[in-house]
């Protein structure tokens, strides 16, 4: 840290000698409480830092902005150096090394410099957010903020909360009108869950209340325990009613409903591929789309654009229509004939203003057309849009409809491309299958539609207990999957044996008792000439360990 001249080191040695000795002469509660409140100082300024990035993300990474974000990296150093928290002071640091290195290359954002400082933010976005993830010193609540629950049974309130926290994410009960207004004035919640009759029937003035003056309404998710009629709903959504449940509440579906509405976290920056034999031409879109914080990569031989598509992955494609070594229209053709990139948006960039050759063009196989010289708004706003539209239709193409997570053929090629950078990078990769245990009782004796519950509650635990470069997939019926790059067999076996224990703790209001599940788990790491048939195969046998072991445990294949 920068000291500011030579008479600042004594002091501040004189400071920490006396801070330590202070600290050493209380007692245990004493101790805890003074690392509390140094460590909410520390997260607080995380949580800000963390807040300015999600900001910069969504719109164009101005000087303005990336001012505040050099200033909230460089106040969270400072406090993380002051009070000690080695892991946030480390992160502060690398942020800005790679501001300082945006600075250096004239405020121009590198692919290399946006995947870095995404990565970044992930790491601080998880410190204090999942269950296991603790401070040096302390533990700390979650970076994100609560939730407040605003419920007449105080008794199904705090059992609720609880079964929040199991899937990390904080839960404060209200106990009358006061305390909801007290907590609102203290700070604002991620979501409210407000029940019509909360304090005699408070509740949808208490909702209208807490909006008043804000210019960006908070999501509300409403409870009643009676269906209500269009009235009363109708008020509902004008107190600003995402959601309106009835009859009974269970964690799993209120989680997905949050997640869905505040989407916390991760920010995953848009991928473009510039096909373009000018370098001048190619430099100037790169510049223009990194200036909007999405990630390019430029190709000036357009006939090895099949390899950089299978190393990229991007979410779109810009194609120059005048090449020497092909048209743009042909590099099209030869695009769409990949069953994987039928998909990809591909959008033609050229000086060409005839109407019918722009029209020509986009029957093979583009989506778009847009004429140089171009202002970069339009450029952006274009890619922006396209990106969004094709990442939302390709998530409901990879994904399962009833939990969200991948379907079995795509986790089959995530694992591929995984083992492809594992082996390129020398990196380990770990494989796990889950499997819930005694599934068909589930169903006879509870229900299908309580299976289901299971089976989304599962999928949710395991997307807010793992880390987002995690791929987690539905394998089929009550078995999933889990990709884990960087990581070996033992730390896999470290982590979803706490998965496991936590997730046997979630109860299910259900008749005439409450319901509980566990899972067994296989895990198998990549080896030498290994293709994922057979680490697929790995994971499956200790998978059948497990359950012929006695279930409800992790094994590691052997």
């Amino acid at each position: 840290m920068y000291h500011g001249g030579n008479n600042f080191a004594p002091q501040a040695a004189g400071t920490a000698l006396l801070k330590k000795r202070a600290m050493t002469e209380l007692d245990d509660p004493s101790l805890d409480r003074l690392k509390h409140h140094f460590a909410q100082r520390v997260i607080h300024q995380a949580r800000h830092l963390l807040e300015v990035w999600q900001r910069l993300s969504r719109s164009e990474w101005t000087s303005a902005g990336m001012a505040e974000l050099a200033e909230a990296g460089l106040r969270l150093q400072r406090y993380a150096e002051r009070f000690e928290q080695a892991e946030h002071a480390d992160l502060a640091k690398a942020i800005a090394q790679c501001l300082n290195a945006v600075q250096d290359n004239r405020g121009r954002l590198s692919s290399e410099l946006i995947t870095e400082l995404n990565r970044l933010m992930q790491r601080l976005s998880r410190t204090g957010l999942r269950h296991g993830d603790q401070f040096e010193q302390t533990h700390l609540p979650p970076l994100r903020k609560p939730v407040y629950l605003a419920l007449q049974d105080q008794e199904r309130a705090e059992r609720l909360a609880q079964q929040l926290e199991f899937f990390g994410m904080a839960a404060q009960p209200c106990e009358h009108a006061n305390a909801f207004r007290a907590a609102m004035a203290d700070r604002h919640p991620a979501a409210i869950v407000m029940e019509i009759d909360f304090a005699n029937g408070q509740g949808l003035a208490l909702a209208d209340e807490a909006q008043a003056g804000l210019k960006q309404k908070l999501p509300v998710l409403f409870f009643s325990h009676e269906e209500t009629d269009t009235p009363t709903r109708l008020a509902a959504a004008r107190a600003g009613g995402q959601d309106f449940f009835s009859g009974a509440l269970d964690a799993s579906g209120l989680l997905e409903k949050i997640e869905t509405l505040t989407r916390v976290a991760h920010y995953e920056p848009f991928r473009v591929l510039i096909v373009d034999d000018s370098r001048a031409q190619a430099a100037h879109t790169e510049m223009v789309l990194n200036s909007a914080g999405i990630v390019t990569r430029a190709l000036t031989a357009p006939l090895s654009v099949m390899a950089e598509l299978a190393e990229f992955q991007p979410d779109l494609i810009i194609l120059d229509m005048y090449m020497p070594e092909c048209l743009g229209t042909e590099l099209a053709k030869v695009i769409r004939q990949h069953e994987r990139y039928v998909s990809v948006p591909i959008i033609y960039l050229s000086a060409e203003d005839d109407l019918d050759k722009q029209l020509d063009a986009m029957s093979e196989g583009g989506d778009d057309f847009l004429t140089k010289p171009i202002k970069p708004r339009h450029l952006i706003a274009t890619v922006r849009n396209r990106a969004a539209r094709a990442r939302s239709l390709k998530a409901r193409m990879v994904r399962d409809s009833l939990t969200g997570l991948y379907n079995h053929t795509h986790t089959l090629q995530l694992l591929d491309d995984a083992r492809f950078r594992a082996r390129r990078e020398e990196r380990p990769l770990t494989f796990a299958m889950l499997d819930i245990d005694h599934f068909k009782r589930v169903n006879d004796t509870y229900g299908h539609p309580m299976g289901d519950r299971v089976i989304k509650s599962l999928a949710l635990f395991l997307k807010q207990r793992l880390r987002k470069t995690d791929h987690i997939g539905r394998y089929g019926g009550e078995e999933f999957a889990v990709v884990l790059p960087d990581t070996d067999a033992a730390s896999a076996h470290k982590v979803l044996e706490e998965i496991r224990q936590r997730f046997a703790e979630i109860h299910y209001p259900a008749q005439p008792h409450d319901l509980s599940c566990t899972f067994s788990c296989g895990i198998a790491e990549l080896g030498e000439e290994m293709d994922i048939k057979t680490l697929a195969k790995q994971a499956d046998e200790a998978l059948y360990t497990a359950k012929h072991g006695g279930r409800n445990r992790v094994e590691v294949y052997k």
